[in-house]
């Protein structure tokens, strides 16, 4: 089965939030509210400092995707 990089995630019991999960490595957990990040997945000491500059691009294409998701919405 063919994954999308990003999903759009909303809950009930935290109606202020809005969630956007990537599915690829790093697999986590993105808050929009506030850009808190959860990584789902142990990442290796090795892989932190390359991740820095990745995650700022990733955080980024976050958010490109949740707008493009409400543009498709309102459509």
């Amino acid at each position: 089965m063919d994954l999308p990089k990003f999903v759009l995630a909303d809950n009930t019991d935290f109606p202020e939030d809005i969630f956007i999960i990537h599915l690829d490595y790093p697999r986590f957990l993105i808050n929009l509210k506030d850009d808190e990040v959860e990584f789902l997945e142990e990442i290796e000491e090795e892989d932190e400092k390359d991740l820095e500059t990745e995650m700022e691009k990733l955080i980024e294409l976050a958010g490109i995707f949740y707008d493009r998701e409400m543009e498709r919405y309102e459509e």
